[in-house]
């Protein structure tokens, strides 16, 4: 699952395989898909897509992303809804999840009130996608998934990297974004510190160079 961007979706997956085939996962060379080159995720998605019993992506824009702060739910719970929706479409009998709880346990037993069925086995863990290659495969499809994605928005919005905090080319396209349009993108997560933090800054207060022109 991927959720640190300020501009665009989360994208989320849930990868199911038949048990028989569980152990071609560490044969291929699945792992978390941060450890991985941009041409290898992408060949690996492929073998997943081909070798998987079945699998299901779920795109949060950022508009649904923002309207759960007027609904009063954390980010927290909208992913674990996001999730059981996974969940109850492919319903394995055992679940592998990346808890994204601070408490493990709690996290396993909310989704587990959230399913439509009883299954056999809950693991719910912390850097869950670095230890069961089965929840790794999950973060390369949901990964290359969100990248073809942005793809897509930078022939509309042009080039504004990876759409993370932390890449300065997203935070200068947002920022001349704001200044020119007096608003930020519709791309934008409205709802993130940093959006409000430039949003603040480039139309709500009077910043030194005004002075010094």
């Amino acid at each position: 699952m991927l959720k640190g961007s300020v501009l665009g979706p989360m994208v989320l997956c849930g990868i199911c395989f038949n048990k028989s085939k569980i152990n071609l996962l560490s044969e291929i060379g699945v792992k978390d898909s941060k450890k991985l080159s941009p041409i290898r995720r992408n060949k690996l998605a492929n073998l997943l897509k081909n070798y998987c019993h079945s699998y299901k992506i779920v795109i949060i824009s950022p508009q649904e992303i923002d309207e759960r702060e007027s609904k009063k739910i954390t980010l927290n719970r909208l992913e674990e809804l996001k999730m059981a929706e996974i969940i109850n479409t492919l319903k394995p009998d055992v679940i592998f999840i990346d808890a994204v709880d601070v408490n493990e346990e709690r996290f396993g037993h909310s989704i587990k009130k959230l399913l439509n069925y009883i299954p056999k086995k809950i693991i719910s863990e912390h850097k869950a996608d670095d230890i069961y290659p089965i929840v790794s495969a999950g973060s390369i499809m949901a990964k290359v998934k969100r990248d073809s994605l942005i793809e897509e928005l930078h022939k509309k919005y042009g080039n504004f990297g990876s759409g993370y905090p932390s890449d300065i080319r997203t935070i200068e396209f947002l920022r001349n974004y704001v200044k020119n349009n007096k608003k930020p993108p519709k791309i934008a997560r409205k709802s993130w510190n940093t959006t409000k933090r430039i949003i603040n800054e480039e139309l709500s207060t009077k910043k030194i160079t005004d002075f010094l022109n």
